[in-house]
């Protein structure tokens, strides 16, 4: 079972990027937690083909990692190539590009059998139209599609594109008209079990609008948000720290014979409502530690090599 909370920052790579097999071979970048290898927006029509042999070459050689390894599928054509492929069993599974009610059934038909994990992307009009988002999460939870579901992904850019709109500069995501969009995601999905990624930041050298917005995918209750480029990593996952008060509250808040309120840092604590959170505090403290005076601000991008962009840029 793997826990959305060890996701970390996922680093899209092109299916055609030129470092592809030493990032999956973990010769670069050998600390990612994970990774998602894109066949759909990030290559080119022309390059699809190409960029199929390739993994088909590639996946054979790869040998097991702790890197979490996904590919993001153009199409369920290219699900179906994929799962035929020798060596598909060192993947961890697919990200489901501009997932619909109508997508589902063929999914469930493909990946009944498997064990891969599937992460859905919502990024199509239902996100808009709150009786078409209910009918694809119950299609999502209750279907055979469910144990295969790690977490479902907002599209950020696509949506803005049904409204005309691109990412601002200077904004996080939650202060533009997807703020309520994103919600309503978050309100259906994670009462009912299932996890909510954070989006993609588009601005590489805007990194306090990436900081500011990290704390509020987590003040929304998202995670897992993916990266662009190898800089945006340290930034994101810095953020998934805990302050130590917070480790402090959790760390009270689950112990035996807590008392069933209190008051801790200047803040109510009340086990019997505030389990979860605490549980959710100490993973991320597990995983990402814990954020001290020296590292609580001016965060900077890990010093490396730049790596070509899903839009080709350096």
């Amino acid at each position: 079972m793997i826990d959305p909370v060890a996701l970390g920052a996922p680093l899209y790579i092109p299916a055609d990027h030129p470092h592809l097999e030493a990032i999956l071979h973990g010769r670069r970048l050998p600390a990612l937690r994970s990774l998602i290898v894109c066949t759909e927006d990030a290559l080119a029509a022309c390059a699809l083909e190409p960029a199929l042999a390739r993994l088909r070459r590639l996946l054979p050689t790869l040998q097991p990692s702790s890197c979490l390894r996904f590919v993001r599928v153009r199409h369920i054509g290219v699900l179906q190539c994929l799962l035929e492929m020798p060596g598909v069993e060192h993947l961890s599974g697919f990200v489901l590009p501009k997932c619909t009610l109508e997508d589902v059934p063929r999914y469930e038909a493909l990946l009944a059998s498997t064990a891969f994990w599937v992460m859905p992307i919502i990024e199509t009009h239902c996100a808009f139209e709150a009786a078409a988002l209910h009918a694809l999460r119950d299609a999502l939870l209750q279907g055979s599609l469910a144990r295969h579901l790690l977490m479902v992904r907002i599209g950020a850019n696509d949506l803005l594109a049904l409204v005309g709109l691109r990412r601002p500069r200077g904004l996080t995501i939650h202060e533009t008209t997807l703020g309520m969009v994103i919600q309503r995601i978050v309100h259906l999905f994670v009462p009912s079990g299932c996890a909510v990624a954070a989006p993609v930041f588009d601005h590489l050298d805007d990194t306090r609008t990436l900081q500011r917005e990290v704390r509020q995918d987590l003040a929304q209750g998202l995670l897992g948000k993916a990266a662009i480029h190898p800089g945006q990593i340290t930034l994101i996952e810095d953020g998934y720290r805990v302050m130590p008060e917070e480790l402090e509250q959790a760390q009270r808040i689950v112990a035996d014979g807590a008392p069933a309120v209190f008051q801790l840092h200047g803040s109510l604590c009340e086990p019997a409502t505030h389990q979860p959170w605490a549980r959710r505090i100490l993973q991320r403290a597990t995983l990402y530690g814990v954020m001290h005076d020296e590292t609580a601000g001016g965060l900077q991008p890990r010093a490396g090599v730049v790596y070509r962009l899903a839009g080709g840029e350096e």
